[in-house]
């Protein structure tokens, strides 16, 4: 760190954010991390070498980005806010491989974004404190566009990290259980108490690792109908399965059919979503489809 004390140091982080004159956006989801233990398991569970690139997503004035440049061989950070850029620059002077980007990473092409930073290393994983109101909507973007991604390791509401880990059966199981399970291998790494943010934020968090699949665990003939399928499944959590499913495909036609086709699929009528598995709900998405029912 050139003997410099390290941005994570709470003195450190009041000091720049006293510098700069800089100003927490409650709209942008900003808590800057304070807590050097909780930063070593982060970094530790992406399990970096000089041959790796990461990517960080809201990397707020750097205290992340910090500790990826000295693991990486190449290091983008994407900041949706341009007041954090010039802090970031500064940082980040002593790191020449690291990329600061001023853009929106669910606008950004990701595939030219891999091609242009990472063409030197032979692996890349997304690290990052992701803001809260769109964490869902960048780990979907980030799996369902298929990068080259080995690692996503990521801080994020730790409701939702659950939500992600869960098997069936449990009242955290659901659709996004299945999404994330089916393109990844997630694990708790650890939780998160608020206070080590500045400012603290009113929820717990936790950092989950998505190892990504090379491929899927299970095989479906269509992934966007398996995917309307798990959602039909899950419209009204306290509904069966039957009742859900008939809302959706069967509305204009009797029961009948539609417990022949369960029946086909080997799922009965009056199980709940949540406790069917992948495999189950890739057999039942086939059995559908092949009835023409989409």
């Amino acid at each position: 760190m050139n003997g410099r004390e390290e941005v994570s140091s709470p003195k450190r982080t009041k000091e720049i954010i006293a510098r700069h004159g800089f100003s927490f956006k409650k709209s942008l989801g900003q808590n800057f991390l304070i807590d050097r233990n909780i930063l070593d398991k982060i970094v530790g569970a992406a399990e970096l070498t000089k041959e790796d690139g990461a990517l960080e997503i809201g990397p707020g004035i750097g205290a992340l980005t910090e500790r990826l440049a000295d693991q990486a061989g190449a290091v983008t950070a994407v900041e949706i806010d341009r007041r954090l850029i010039p802090i970031l620059e500064e940082v980040l002077a002593p790191h020449p491989h690291v990329k600061v980007r001023n853009d929106d990473v669910l606008k950004v092409d990701l595939k030219a974004l891999f091609e242009e930073d990472f063409a030197s290393v032979q692996g890349v994983s997304v690290v990052a404190n992701l803001p809260y109101y769109v964490t869902t909507p960048i780990l979907m973007k980030l799996l369902e566009e298929k990068l080259p991604l080995k690692n996503i390791v990521v801080m994020i509401q730790k409701e939702v990290a659950e939500r992600m880990a869960a098997s069936p059966g449990g009242k955290d199981y659901g659709s996004l259980s299945i999404a994330v399970q089916y393109y990844s291998e997630p694990e708790l790494i650890c939780t998160v108490p608020h206070t080590v943010f500045i400012p603290q934020p009113n929820v717990e968090s936790a950092v989950i690792r998505l190892k990504v699949r090379e491929t899927p665990p299970v095989e479906v003939q269509d992934e966007q109908h398996f995917f309307g399928v798990v959602q039909a499944s899950f419209t009204q959590r306290r509904k069966t399965i039957a009742n859900n499913l008939k809302a959706r495909y069967f509305a204009k036609e009797g029961r009948e059919r539609l417990e022949e086709l369960l029946a086909e699929a080997g799922i009965e009528p009056s199980r709940r979503g949540e406790t069917l598995s992948l495999e189950e709900f890739a057999r039942l998405s086939d059995v559908l489809l092949a009835a023409g029912v989409a």
